[in-house]
């Protein structure tokens, strides 16, 4: 006799068209890459992030998984561009951008020479390339892309904290906004182009160079309708990983307290080694990161603070007849 216990469960094997979400993400990502090179403009990289979280939706089975995707990052994605494009058109204020004031707060707390004019000079070698200036490109890069993933993390796990994250976000990104047009600002590399400081590398941007990443190292050059190289006061670059650390601060265990507070310490060093930011650019944006969370954290817990006091009222009002 032929046993056929064994030919059921292959024959209610079917392919199912949603496990190809990953596999046709990957391709695509794997073909810009090569096209392309590594993406680090906003908008591309709020694509790509879309792209995967429909990818996961998909593949998840859920059947009306991507439309919310689409809802909630689109809004986003369209915020994020407008400030692109507003950063590009700050650069052109009827006001001269300022040098002096920066130069001389630095002057002053880097005992009669810049941290970045220190730095460099104990530090980064023409032509060669350390370690240290490997780890200053990648915590560098991770500007375009670290708020951006951890906002899709806990668009997937927790919505709440997604839309504050968001808020926080978008707060900060348009306070600096508002200050690049009001006061344009020189940071430390075109300072010295002009003539103001002792001569500095631009050092992010000449590794990717060494290194042999010519499109990356574009983002670095004029002529793009969202450059603005006045845009260093506060530096927003600083402000991100500050607003991180004090948004994931309060449920963090004692390791992720550790990599919150490096962060902001790392990229601080990067902008000030890499002649991106002076140093009060970097305690600005601290500070408005610091500024708009107390506000919006304050924001918060009035509202719910009403809405927990409307509840309790309706709770314990009388039945009408």
């Amino acid at each position: 006799m032929i046993d056929l216990s064994n030919l059921a469960p292959r024959s209610r094997l079917r392919f199912q068209p949603r496990l190809l979400a990953w596999p046709l993400f990957a391709l695509a990502l794997l073909w810009y890459l090569h096209s392309f090179g590594l993406p680090y403009q906003n908008d591309v990289v709020f694509c790509w992030l879309i792209g995967a979280l429909i990818a996961a939706s998909v593949h998840s089975g859920g059947r009306t998984g991507w439309l919310r995707v689409l809802r909630d990052w689109l809004p986003v994605m369209a915020a994020v561009w407008t400030y692109s494009l507003l950063r590009g058109y700050g650069a052109h204020t009827p006001w001269a951008p300022h040098w002096s004031p920066q130069l001389a707060f630095d002057t002053f707390v880097g005992g009669g020479e810049t941290w970045t004019v220190r730095l460099q000079h104990w530090l980064y070698t023409p032509g060669q390339v350390h370690w240290y200036d490997y780890a200053a490109v990648g915590v560098y890069m991770s500007h375009f892309f670290a708020t951006f993933v951890l906002l899709a993390v806990l668009w997937r796990r927790r919505h709440d904290r997604f839309r504050a994250l968001l808020a926080l976000y978008l707060a900060v990104t348009f306070a600096g906004f508002a200050t690049y047009v009001l006061y344009p600002a020189d940071p430390p590399w075109l300072t010295s182009v002009q003539g103001h400081l002792p001569e500095v590398t631009r050092i992010v941007s000449a590794v990717l160079d060494q290194i042999g990443l010519p499109r990356a190292g574009s983002l670095f050059e004029n002529g793009s309708r969202f450059a603005n190289d006045v845009a260093a006061m506060p530096s927003l670059h600083a402000a991100y990983p500050m607003m991180l650390a004090l948004f994931f601060w309060p449920t963090a265990g004692r390791a992720l307290r550790v990599l919150l507070v490096a962060y902001p310490l790392a990229m601080a060093f990067t902008l000030v080694y890499g002649a991106e930011h002076f140093v009060i650019d970097i305690l600005a944006g601290w500070t408005y990161a610091v500024v708009l969370s107390f506000a919006l954290r304050r924001l918060a817990a009035r509202r719910q603070a009403r809405a927990t006091a409307a509840r309790a009222a309706a709770s314990t009002a009388p039945a009408t007849t």
